[in-house]
């Protein structure tokens, strides 16, 4: 076998690991919850894999003879980050959580990110990617500061509206951020979330986003 190709779908969970209390995702199951909402979803070829003979998948129809390998794994590494869970499937454990940010990241952090890009940080904290473009989005837009946010993960985003910060910018903006972030700050993902429109309840963010994870 020469080639693989490996699609992998981020955040489509079936149900709970042991440790989901550690993490506040008790009672999550995100394809369940999806097909409970739509009902009628259209999955042929993930049905005819078999994903509906997995064991405790009893929203999906399961087929006689599925053609593909299916199954329901939990993970060993440490964490609930995307790069950890990429990492583990590829045969690569993380005995130490990814380091999370729930106050914001540190002064010197951002100190040391304003001297270097030249850019001001407004926000500094955690939050949902939607909700904080209202917030700051038109602060960023008349002065050209860098709204800086983090999530429950290991991350560290950027996010500009277009118009005001060009991609090019805003990605060496990333990779300064990623060089930083590092030793005893590293963070899993460092990543650019680009924005467009008119004013607050108008934006949206586009599918200029990049990612600047560790390497492995």
């Amino acid at each position: 076998m020469n080639r693989i190709i490996w699609i992998v779908i981020d955040s489509v969970g079936v149900g709970a690991l042991p440790d989901a209390k550690a993490f506040g995702d008790e009672g999550v199951n995100t394809l369940g919850h999806i097909v409970k909402e739509f009902n009628d979803i259209k999955i042929p070829n993930m049905v005819k894999l078999g994903l509906g003979n997995i064991d405790g998948i009893d929203y999906i129809k399961n087929v006689d003879s599925p053609i593909g390998s299916f199954g329901r794994c939990n993970e060993v590494s440490q964490g609930k980050d995307t790069t950890t869970g990429h990492w583990e499937m590829t045969g690569l454990l993380v005995d130490t959580p990814f380091k999370t940010f729930e106050n914001g990241f540190p002064k010197e952090i951002i100190d040391e990110f304003e001297r270097r890009t030249g850019r001001k940080v407004v926000a500094n904290k955690p939050a949902s990617g939607t909700a904080i473009l209202d917030e700051f989005g038109e602060h960023q837009m008349k002065t050209g500061d860098v709204i800086v946010y983090t999530s429950a993960d290991s991350v560290f985003q950027i996010a500009a509206h277009e118009d005001i910060i060009p991609l090019e910018e805003l990605y060496d903006m990333c990779k300064i951020a990623r060089e930083i972030m590092m030793g005893e700050y590293a963070v899993a993902r460092v990543i650019a979330r680009p924005y467009v429109g008119p004013c607050k309840g108008q934006f949206e963010r586009t599918s200029n986003r990049r990612d600047y994870s560790l390497n492995p």
